[in-house]
């Protein structure tokens, strides 16, 4: 069941791509890798620790 709202979806994949960045420009840091859990989680529109907290950003249908 998906509970991010389409905002959120697009600012973590853009933070996730930005971080992924780091590991081929800039400082070159493995840390960069740390990027791939906001975009896998902005791609799949889930995120566990949304769930765990009961906090949903997705807009209620109906």
């Amino acid at each position: 069941m998906m509970n991010e709202g389409m905002i959120d979806r697009i600012l973590r994949v853009i933070v996730g791509i930005g971080l992924i960045s780091l590991v081929f420009v800039g400082p070159q840091t493995p840390w960069g890798w740390i990027g791939v859990v906001p975009l896998a989680t902005g791609l799949i529109g889930w995120c566990p620790l949304y769930s765990l907290l009961g906090i949903s950003t997705r807009k209620k249908e109906g």
